[in-house]
């Protein structure tokens, strides 16, 4: 979905995706009361009648567990007397048009089964808000492995470091090779022009939650106002998130068995997505799970990881291309959404009920990136 979508009467993004929601929890801070409340008033027994009356073989009695990570979609582990199954809901309260849009997600999931891009099965779309308050999907739960930290001290042999990375370079261009047409989803977004239109929602949006000048975003917001690639024609599905802990391992490690969280998917320019997951690996590394981590000041080599060079030929072979030609345009841009979704995250938290410290913690981020962005554009990749 594109950023318009997610803006409030005055332009500020009153939505984030799971990028600052899971590592900071701003916004299970600001609504953790009202959240908890609407969870305890789902009336169990009649969410069972009405599945058990919706999808074929269901059988309740049901139990739901909320998982604990920081989606803006919550999301249950739903335990029925038939098996074991996954909720996703919308948040509770007042929403604006196109947020939270499980329906879209549903669609997507739908779309893929039965290609080479792994995703839960999905059992039944509930647009009806009288059943639960709002409306949910059903899908297949799968046991797997899922991690967080781009370094994978977890992960004990160089060469699973190798091939996790492999796997997930493998899944990102089997998205990208979606044939939209065949699975329905031709309407699915906007086609052409995608780093124009981005960019300038962006600015919008950072513009609209700006609180103070930052040198840094201005030089990156002209600069890449004034260098956007021609539009080159390329159309894709886009995941929208796409990095290490919204995909999920089988236990063994070798494959991906669902990539997760497809709340931003919509149809756009694929090297948006690879950018993104590139961008992600160079943020600082650290071990503090509470903060966004990359790989950067250590040896990545060293684990069997990829380095950035090698991860994006991989990705130009099984794309069938030489090269991938203003990679530094596409880098920098990724910084610029990551920081202009900070800006946004830090004027709401002084709006809203969140403390100033936390504003601080995540506004202070904005620089740097912004920072990471300019050393990006000063020496070309």
């Amino acid at each position: 979905m594109e950023s318009s979508s997610y803006f409030d009467a005055g332009g500020v993004a009153t939505w984030m995706p799971d990028i600052l929601d899971v590592r900071y929890g701003f916004k299970e801070r600001l609504e953790a009361h009202r959240m908890k409340t609407a969870e305890n008033a789902i009336d169990l027994d009649s969410l069972a009648n009405y599945l058990e009356a919706s999808v074929p073989g269901f059988r309740g009695p049901v139990t739901l567990q909320k998982f604990p990570d920081g989606q803006s979609n919550p999301t249950f582990k739903l335990q029925a007397g038939s098996g074991v199954y996954v909720l996703r809901r919308q948040p509770p309260g007042k929403l604006l048009k196109s947020a939270h849009a499980v329906d879209r997600e549903y669609r997507v999931l739908q779309a893929l089964g039965g290609t080479d891009v792994p995703v839960p099965d999905v059992y039944h779309l509930c647009e009806n808000t009288d059943v639960i308050g709002t409306m949910f999907y059903l899908m297949e739960y799968c046991d797997g492995e899922v991690f967080w930290n781009a370094a994978l001290p977890e992960v004990t042999a160089s060469r699973t470091r190798t091939a996790i990375y492999e796997e997930m370079n493998r899944v990102l261009t089997a998205i990208h090779s979606v044939d939209v047409k065949k699975s329905g989803l031709l309407d699915y977004g906007y086609p052409g022009n995608y780093f124009q239109r981005q960019t300038g929602r962006w600015t919008k949006q950072y513009r609209a939650s700006e609180l103070s000048s930052i040198s840094a975003m201005d030089k990156l917001i002209d600069w890449l106002s004034h260098n956007i690639p021609a539009d080159d024609g390329k159309v894709a599905l886009v995941h929208g998130d796409y990095r290490l802990d919204n995909v999920m391992f089988a236990k063994d490690q070798t494959r991906i068995i669902a990539v997760l969280d497809w709340e931003l998917s919509t149809l756009g320019h694929p090297y948006a997505d690879l950018a993104y997951q590139c961008m992600a690996l160079r943020l600082p590394h650290n071990d503090d799970p509470a903060t966004l981590s990359g790989l950067r000041g250590i040896d990545a080599g060293k684990l069997g990881i990829p380095d950035e060079a090698t991860y994006v030929a991989s990705y130009c072979r099984r794309m069938g291309i030489s090269e991938i030609e203003n990679w530094s345009f596409y880098l920098a841009f990724s910084f610029f959404r990551l920081a202009a979704i900070a800006q946004g995250v830090a004027k709401r938290a002084i709006q809203g009920n969140a403390s100033h410290k936390q504003a601080a913690a995540v506004g202070a981020m904005v620089p740097v990136l912004a920072e990471m962005a300019l050393e990006v554009i000063a020496a070309p990749v």
